[in-house]
């Protein structure tokens, strides 16, 4: 059984606790840290979605398109559907020639809640670039239209852009990836069951620039300056990745995934991390992946400050009166 990653107190109390796995890599494989299972297969679903716009980095489609470095970090992001993000993914999409009518990713409010409400205010309905995935669906799109594929059914396993990604996702992380392993993501990709260990190693290669060629190298440094650039466009508003990375710049790269997945990588260590709570939740996943940052990265002044918010966060109740804490447990500081 996996060890106990975070505790929720209230008062004196653990309320509740969650389970899980978590792991930090270096580069060349070897771990600096576990706790848990790491050799667990796991769909890392949102969280790699960094390595899975490499190809529209480096085959050049990127700069064919003339797609600025926001687009390029909306391309990474599960964001929160708020206008600058809505409006990023269209105009994406308009460099390549389309709009919101390509996008297979299906429709659903912002995540943001005052975003939906505006939405709602004005008469609206959401469309599929308010869906959290946009950004990265416009990025297949463009990489399709920019090597002269038709993006229709890109989604789809067979897919000259999904075979693109496909294979890079599976360079980075050394992972074999078949109809064995896949499944469907909530945005219609495909997305494939990956050890923690492996996604551990492809965030640490994402951040070192090693273990991959010369166009590649330069690709993932591209991404990570342009996501540190814009943290904004990753997620939104109140948003974990959008802070850590707002605080830390391009000491840290962060990306969130559904069901209790996070993974990052800390280029000056040339390390990754992978984290996965056995219950899917969320906030413990973002508690646990700030408190491995926080044992290996040194900080000081705001930027410690920060971090040390998201590796403890106080919860207060409607009054505003604090009542307990979200915390590492034992296991991820042994």
């Amino acid at each position: 059984m996996d060890p106990v990653l975070v505790e929720v107190t209230r008062g004196s109390i653990v309320e509740s606790a969650h389970r899980g796995a978590a792991v930090v890599l270096d580069s060349d494989g070897k771990v600096v840290f576990q706790a848990g299972d790491i050799d667990q297969a796991v769909y890392p679903r949102s969280a790699v979605k960094a390595l899975l716009a490499l190809p529209l980095v480096e085959s050049g489609a990127a700069d064919r398109l003339g797609l600025s470095e926001a687009e390029i970090a909306l391309a990474c992001s599960s964001h929160s559907g708020e206008a600058v993000h809505a409006d990023t993914a269209a105009a994406m999409l308009a460099k390549a020639g389309r709009d919101v009518g390509c996008l297979e990713c299906g429709t659903h409010w912002p995540l943001n809640e005052a975003a939906a409400r505006a939405l709602a205010a004005a008469g609206r309905e959401p469309s599929a670039l308010h869906n959290n995935c946009s950004g990265k669906h416009s990025g297949f799109v463009c990489l399709a239209c920019a090597s002269g594929d038709d993006p229709a059914g890109y989604v789809r396993p067979d897919h000259p852009t999904m075979r693109a990604v496909t294979a890079a996702l599976a360079s980075m992380t050394g992972a074999t990836l078949d109809e064995r392993n896949r499944a469907v993501d909530g945005c219609s990709i495909p997305t494939y069951a990956i050890p923690l260990r492996a996604l551990a190693l492809g965030f640490a290669r994402l951040g070192s620039g090693r273990g991959m060629d010369a166009t590649r190298a330069a690709a993932a440094a591209r991404i990570r300056a342009a996501v540190a650039a814009n943290p904004m466009m990753v997620a939104g508003t109140g948003r974990f990745d959008t802070r850590l990375m707002t605080a830390l710049g391009a000491r840290v790269f962060c990306k969130s995934g559904a069901e209790g997945v996070f993974c990052a990588a800390v280029p000056e260590l040339g390390i990754g991390v992978a984290v996965k709570c056995d219950d899917g939740a969320g906030r413990a996943a973002e508690v646990a992946t700030a408190a491995l940052v926080t044992r290996f990265l040194p900080t000081n002044g705001a930027a410690q400050a920060v971090l040390g918010s998201l590796a403890a966060p106080v919860l207060t109740n409607w009054n505003g009166i604090h009542v307990g804490d979200i915390r590492p447990a034992a296991a991820l500081a042994a």
